[in-house]
């Protein structure tokens, strides 16, 4: 899940500093504010993205995305985009987990099997030929 996370992340903080030229040439905003704020945003989600191994970095990155879909009000169009990258970051949690799930559950089959052969190697011999 955190891979998929930290990918999403990267990509947002293109899409986050592609609104600070958009909010000031279409909508007039001001340089330093456009900067200050989606520029802050960026940066958070690239620090976000290389630290999302650690929980708190994880519910951080839920946070931004909050910000990202309120100050995606601000500028026309951006709401669009931030409802999408808001989406992949659901997705990409949801999916994430039913793969750590299903990563834990074919170790835990992997290391019962070991433990079946260390117990009894002969009944297990006709086994580790069929693999």
């Amino acid at each position: 899940m955190r891979v998929v996370c930290s990918v999403i992340l990267v990509f947002e903080v293109i899409v986050i500093g592609l609104f600070i030229p958009v909010a000031i040439s279409l909508e007039g905003m001001d340089p330093a504010l456009a900067g200050g704020l989606w520029g802050g945003m960026a940066a958070a989600a690239l620090v976000l993205s290389g630290l999302q191994r650690y929980r708190w970095a994880h519910y951080a990155a839920w946070a931004l995305q909050a910000a990202l879909l309120f100050t995606s009000f601000l500028v026309s169009g951006a709401l669009l985009v931030a409802v999408v990258f808001v989406s992949l970051w659901v997705t990409g949690v949801i999916m994430g987990r039913r793969t750590d799930e299903m990563k834990a559950a074919h170790r835990a089959r992997a290391e019962a099997e070991d433990a079946r052969e260390d117990a009894d190697p002969v009944a297990s011999a006709p086994s580790r030929q069929t693999r």
